[in-house]
């Protein structure tokens, strides 16, 4: 079962595309803290999930300017995800759950067992790292960012 509004959030440390380490609990509390939308994936390079992380590269603005960092996962490796990001210019971190694999999706309920790989689960997390919206989709069926960026008016 996924994570629930009102739950905090589960801390976590992965590396992005780059190889640096993303840490949840750095965008928490004080000064520097930043509002998270927190997009699971399930592949890159497959056609839906192309479509929505590229939808957010050409929306980082709605984002940003709502003091907000996306921070997109699926289980592909580092190495995958930095093609990927180079191939579509995502500029905004994409981290690896590729090892121990899944284990960052199970934590938030949305890895799927039978496939190997996240679902389409979105986490609306405000400063003090508690999730204020979610949506999970099938696989096949895209995500409205409207919707993550009328959650994020509401904080």
């Amino acid at each position: 079962m996924a994570i629930q509004v009102g739950e905090k959030a589960p801390d976590f440390e992965l590396k992005d595309n780059h190889g640096a380490t993303v840490k949840l609990s750095d965008f928490r509390g004080g000064r520097h803290a930043k509002n998270v939308v927190l997009l699971f994936y399930p592949f890159a390079f497959t056609g839906v999930c192309t479509g929505e992380l590229c939808e957010v590269r050409d929306n980082l603005p709605r984002f940003s300017d709502r003091d907000t960092q996306v921070l997109a996962v699926s289980n592909d490796s580092i190495h995958t995800l930095r093609v990927f990001a180079e191939q579509e210019s995502l500029e905004y971190p994409l981290l690896s759950d590729f090892w121990p694999h899944g284990e960052v999706s199970r934590a938030y309920g949305v890895f799927a067992e039978d496939k190997g790989c996240a679902v389409r689960g979105t986490f609306v997390i405000d400063k003090e790292g508690v999730v204020r919206w979610t949506v999970e989709n099938a696989l096949p069926d895209a995500r409205d960012l409207n919707e993550y960026v009328k959650a994020l008016d509401t904080l």
